[in-house]
């Protein structure tokens, strides 16, 4: 079996984190994971969502947004403001990206608070969403250090990193992180979040007009975690690297 990209079964795309790219936000992320790229931003508000407030619900509220910028693709791609609402696939993946978040976060701790996560995809090869969660995780580790750094909170309500990574059946073997070419032509398309300590947040996965027996399942899953662990040693090599030299932000 040959990828387009001459990768093996089992390797991701070259992954890498550029800091600081949006100055004004709390934490921000430029992630590329091959020729995708997602910028992550995150910006905190001394304020709960209304409906909290009218449920008398304790804590914070984590909320994420997700657009794919006009020229992200080959073919310009429409607004959603242009089309005057939100479309489907749009909505499905950031609230992804808020599940994903809020599974390794600590309401409670965060206090009544709002968390807005901005993924905006700069360039699309495939696994925007995984990208997307990937890069959010890091900016919102970073993001919430400075608020604990600041004495905005007490301590980081971040419990753990979270990555995720797509995955598929491509001539019928199962492969990683899929880029858009390979995207395309899967019989398998599945994607896996899951933290630092190899526990699943969400598991997403469905035939694209075929079936898939268990073993290519657990073929796929074995596959997921260990790209889920690459990247989260990505993640923890950039943390670590700034706890030396922390950012200007």
């Amino acid at each position: 079996m040959n990828r387009s990209d001459g990768r093996l079964p089992e390797q991701i795309r070259p992954v890498s984190f550029e800091l600081n790219i949006a100055p004004h936000a709390s934490g921000s992320v430029l992630v590329s994971m091959g020729n995708t790229r997602v910028i992550c931003g995150v910006m905190i508000e001394e304020a709960v969502p209304r409906w909290m407030k009218e449920q008398a619900i304790s804590g914070g509220w984590l909320t994420a947004e997700y657009s794919m910028l006009p020229y992200s693709t080959q073919t310009r791609k429409p607004r959603d403001i242009a089309k005057g609402r939100l479309d489907g696939r749009s909505t499905e993946i950031q609230r992804l990206i808020g599940r994903s978040l809020r599974a390794v976060v600590d309401l409670e701790k965060l206090g009544p608070r709002t968390i807005w996560v901005d993924c905006d995809v700069l360039q699309a090869d495939g696994g925007t969403r995984t990208a997307a969660i990937t890069g959010a995780s890091l900016a919102l580790a970073i993001a919430c250090r400075k608020f604990a750094k600041e004495k905005k909170l007490d301590a980081p309500p971040v419990q753990k990193l979270v990555a995720a990574v797509s995955a598929g059946i491509l001539d019928g073997n199962a492969v990683v992180d899929l880029n858009y070419e390979e995207d395309k032509i899967v019989t398998v398309d599945f994607n896996l979040v899951a933290t630092e300590d190899g526990d699943f947040v969400e598991v997403q996965g469905s035939g694209e007009e075929a079936t898939f027996a268990q073993s290519q399942l657990d073929e796929m899953l074995a596959l997921g975690r260990k790209g889920i662990a690459d990247l989260i040693a990505a993640q923890r090599a950039v943390l670590a690297r700034i706890m030396v030299s922390p950012p200007e932000n």
